[in-house]
């Protein structure tokens, strides 16, 4: 089922506020009466709210989720939403600001991790859901299941993070800022106010490459694209291309045929500024509010979010008395593993949530709120 869910007043973690704020959504497979199988599912950097494809599009996790995969919605009740700040339906800078009847551009207020969740919890409990089976999320996705569990530490029985950390790490904010940069210096950005026209497409293709170049590892780009070139062409021509140069621009241009450039500013700031610690006494105190079992899951050779730093957190969960299963998963795809690596990945969600969810099938939901 699609829907959009609408709140008339967001106060965030700024202090500033937004009026009529909607959020676009997505729910597979059906609640049951007791309400105990609901999975909330958050998204990484690009994606929306369809995580489940249909008979006409795809789904961006459908690898892992859907009838009879790893979560099966012919079992659980999964929710999917696109974050505040976004531009697949809900509210973003592309939006209209109801006190000036215009889009909001570069005025659009600066959105944290923490306001995307808090907008999210309105939704779970506008669908009548006091209690989530579990909330999993990969990247900035993950963030966002952190998040949750510290804001909002009886409000889930399981969390899974995958492939993501308690805050970015320097080096993943340096690539962020050279993305930033590359769409903020293309003319056709206009200080943010490009609407109705198409706004930065070169900075944003750009910003879409160096991406890509950071989201999988040299020894995959070696395998698959070596020194080959796209055609004929004697190398030496100015104009010869190389297939990973192909490749890239492929994606970058794949990107702006469906994503807002300042929407990818926004969300790339929400991701730099995101600390689970921040005026929470650090991280440590932070997790150490997290009820929730944890399900933790990393990738190698991941250049935005370290192997390391995943491992650090189940430490520091572990010390502090927390349930947490930690697994560490061998990759070439380097980061992008969590939406690649359904065959590795997917067994390891699948035997968790089917394990976890048969314990609580047989315990009365009074008793897991006590």
């Amino acid at each position: 089922m699609k829907g959009t869910h609408r709140i008339e007043h967001v106060t965030l973690e700024s202090g500033q506020c937004l009026e009529q704020v909607e959020i676009a959504y997505e729910t597979y497979g059906t609640l049951t009466e007791k309400k105990n199988n609901a999975i909330l599912v958050c998204h990484a950097l690009t994606g929306n709210a369809h995580a489940v494809g249909d008979d006409e599009t795809t789904g961006w996790w459908e690898g892992l989720i859907g009838p009879g995969r790893y979560i099966d919605t012919d079992k659980f009740f999964v929710i999917a939403s696109n974050v505040l700040g976004g531009c697949s339906g809900s509210t973003g800078p592309a939006s209209i600001n109801p006190a000036t009847g215009k889009p909001y551009g570069s005025n659009f207020p600066v959105v944290t991790i923490r306001d995307m969740v808090q907008v999210q919890h309105h939704l779970v409990q506008s669908l009548g859901i006091n209690r989530l089976f579990a909330i999993v999320g990969g990247s900035m996705g993950g963030m966002q299941v952190y998040e949750w569990a510290v804001i909002y530490p009886d409000m889930m029985d399981h969390i899974i993070p995958i492939a993501t950390s308690a805050r970015l790490s320097a080096v993943a904010i340096a690539y962020n800022d050279v993305g930033r940069q590359a769409i903020m210096a293309d003319p056709e950005w206009k200080k943010g106010q490009y609407y109705p026209e198409a706004g930065p497409k070169n900075g944003l293709s750009i910003a879409r490459m160096l991406g890509m170049i950071t989201y999988r590892t040299q020894e995959l780009f070696e395998l698959r694209f070596g020194r080959r070139l796209k055609d004929d062409r004697d190398v030496t021509q100015f104009d010869s291309t190389f297939q990973i140069e192909s490749y890239l621009r492929y994606q970058g241009d794949k990107l702006v045929e469906r994503f807002d450039a300042n929407s990818y500013l926004y969300l790339l700031k929400a991701m730099d500024s995101h600390d689970i610690g921040r005026g929470r006494g650090g991280i440590k105190a932070a997790l150490e509010k997290i009820q929730a079992k944890v399900l933790a899951i990393a990738v190698s050779r991941d250049l935005l979010y370290p192997d390391e730093h995943q491992r650090e957190i189940a430490d520091m969960l572990r010390d502090a008395g927390k349930e947490i299963t930690y697994h560490f998963v061998d990759s070439i795809y380097g980061h992008d593993g969590f939406l690649v690596e359904f065959v590795k990945i997917g067994p390891i969600v699948e035997a968790y949530v089917n394990r976890e969810f048969a314990h609580v099938c047989k315990v009365p939901a009074d008793a897991r709120n006590l």
